[in-house]
């Protein structure tokens, strides 16, 4: 939603510098005066006159500016969506297309488009959060390798100014730690510094808080270690098993945030997130059968929530866009990935994916793997595919070297070539809380008369806010 205000104002004012002339001419003719003795009183009362004279003017000045002018109070509200169209034989962005190329239809009806601008034209700049999976047996056994990572940091150098970088590296060691390895930036060297820390985190994870300790850090540090080797990290409990062991229940002081997910099939998910930034997650079916515990982890559904949350404190006029780069291997919970593409639609944030291949044995024991998980309700791979579908971003599948540049560069591209979209919702529309969802369809015809095949990729949603803002007009009489 956007607000739109026109202000104009007319200026005033202009005869002061029609008399000034006048004024200088009478103040010369005093000023010979002071020649003749005789006529002193005349011309101190003459310049006292204009001096009355000057002052008059100068407070008759603002008096005349300050004219009644309406004011009307306008509540717009429009939802606004960004649709990125490709020749679907080549992949090349199209940027020819004009407003009467577009439809816009909302939970299948169509939307009379009040709102459009070609790519790149007046686009907001972008907020690039770079998610990277340093798992040594899955993208960190590339990320570690400095000319992938100088490919990524070359490509990120090409952006314009109003476009900012920010890089996280999560799944860091087997306890999953995470860190922000840059904040929003567009200065190359603290990106190049940034990427630069990746292949430690991969080949010595251990080291990740390395650097002096006193005696307290460490002794801290030991009973961290203890306390994670002896919890459960998960715990499944089926049919008619005797529950596993109670694992201690943090107190309500330890916790920031407790969320629960109720999924379309009945199954509920309750995360809880604690102070100290561990999430534990617990999946309960709908027949209540079967119960999935996980504690202290940190996934995708968590990354992206931070992202978000720390766009839209930090860069609220910014166009979020998330790159997700990984080798397609994401445990999630369904429920907990629906919930996430909320965040996605909801946020407006643009989800996209660079994917690395998967290791051999990955390959052989998925088939195995992806029955087993779905009892238990959790997708393997290839969430990372649909939140990209479904928020319009792009999934880019990355081999060689080259490939991590091309495929960033094609990610950005895509993300400054596309068109803006908008449609005025009406005053009797209210927020029902539901998800809404959009399709973009575009029909155009080539040089030959016949129809393009095109590609469109755009968020397939939107959710109504509660409140349209006041927008105040002035018009000046």
């Amino acid at each position: 939603m956007e607000n739109h205000s026109i202000i104009s104002a007319q200026t005033q004012g202009r005869k002061v510098e029609s008399i000034q002339p006048w004024l200088l001419a009478r103040a010369r003719s005093r000023s010979l005066s002071s020649l003749r003795p005789n006529f002193a009183p005349l011309r101190l009362c003459g310049v006292f006159l204009v001096v009355l004279l000057l002052m008059s003017l100068t407070l008759l000045t603002p008096a005349a500016a300050q004219e009644p002018t309406d004011t009307i109070r306008v509540d717009t509200r429009v939802v606004f969506l960004d649709a990125l169209v490709k020749d679907k034989r080549t992949g090349i962005p199209i940027s020819d297309l004009k407003p009467e190329n577009f439809q816009v239809f909302d939970d299948g009806k169509p939307r009379s488009i009040s709102y459009f601008t070609r790519e790149g034209q007046a686009r907001k700049p972008l907020a690039l959060v770079i998610i990277l999976d340093c798992r040594e047996d899955g993208a960190g056994r590339f990320l570690k390798r400095p000319e992938i990572l100088k490919a990524m940091s070359d490509e990120l150098a090409k952006l314009p100014p109003e476009d900012e970088v920010a890089i996280m590296a999560m799944n860091i060691s087997e306890d999953e730690k995470r860190i922000w390895l840059t904040e929003f930036t567009h200065d190359r060297d603290k990106i190049v510094a940034a990427l630069a820390r990746v292949p430690a985190f991969v080949e010595h994870p251990e080291n990740i808080d390395s650097g002096p300790k006193s005696d307290e850090d460490r002794d801290k540090a030991k009973a961290e270690e203890q306390k994670q080797q002896s919890k459960g990290i998960l715990t499944i409990n089926a049919g008619d098993k005797p529950p596993a062991a109670p694992q201690p229940s943090p107190t309500p002081a330890d916790v920031v945030e407790t969320e629960v997910i109720k999924g379309k099939n009945g199954a509920t998910v309750v995360r809880t997130t604690k102070k100290d930034g561990s999430i534990s997650v617990k999946r309960t079916s709908s027949s209540g059968k079967v119960v999935v515990e996980i504690d202290d982890i940190y996934d995708m559904a968590a990354a992206v929530h931070d992202s978000s949350r720390t766009s839209k404190l930090e860069r609220p006029n910014s166009q979020t866009a998330i790159v997700w780069v990984s080798d397609g291997i994401a445990p999630i919970f369904f429920e907990d990935r629906d919930a996430t593409e909320k965040v996605l639609i909801h946020d407006n944030v643009i989800f996209n994916s660079l994917t690395v291949e998967l290791r051999t044995l990955f390959k052989f024991l998925m088939p195995i793997g992806k029955p087993i998980a779905g009892w238990m309700g959790v997708s393997l791979y290839g969430s990372a595919k649909q939140l990209a579908q479904r928020s319009g971003g792009e999934a880019v599948r990355v081999n060689r070297v080259s490939d991590y540049g091309s495929g960033l560069q094609k990610v950005i591209g895509n993300l400054t070539a596309r068109y803006s979209l908008g449609f005025s919702l009406s005053e009797d529309e209210k927020d029902d809380g539901h998800l809404h969802n959009l399709e973009v369809r575009v029909k155009a015809e080539d040089a030959k008369g016949k129809t393009r095949k095109l590609n469109v990729s755009s968020r397939q949603g939107y959710y109504m806010p509660t409140e349209g803002k006041e927008a105040i007009v002035n018009r000046s009489n």
